[in-house]
């Protein structure tokens, strides 16, 4: 069996990549835009893990920033579910365009 190399893996980072830019783009709904975010971050772990296995130097490297990663994404959901349940109490509705009268 042949091994597939580096840049599959690096091929489907780039795709997952641009179909999260794509949902973060085109969606109205702020589940749709997490959902866009998470993709984004599924495809820098994609290529932290590859790096790790086939680039010496990133042996433990990647290992641990794809795991560091997956920590910042459970945070990045909760605290964003929550948001966005707070803000669908508020004003029953999730559309990002109803979002402009937020104030900090």
């Amino acid at each position: 069996m042949t091994e597939l190399g580096l840049t599959p893996y690096l091929c489907l980072g780039a795709f997952l990549f641009c179909c999260g830019l794509l949902c973060i783009a085109t969606k109205r709904n702020a589940i749709g835009i997490l959902m866009g975010v998470e993709l984004v971050l599924n495809a820098a772990n994609v290529n932290f893990v590859a790096c790790a296995r086939y680039v010496p130097q990133f042996a433990l490297e990647g290992q641990v920033f794809a795991l560091l990663v997956i920590v910042l994404a459970a945070g990045e959901a909760a605290v964003a579910l929550a948001i966005i349940l707070n803000f669908y109490n508020n004003h029953s509705t999730v559309d990002v365009d109803k979002a402009d009268e937020l104030k900090g």
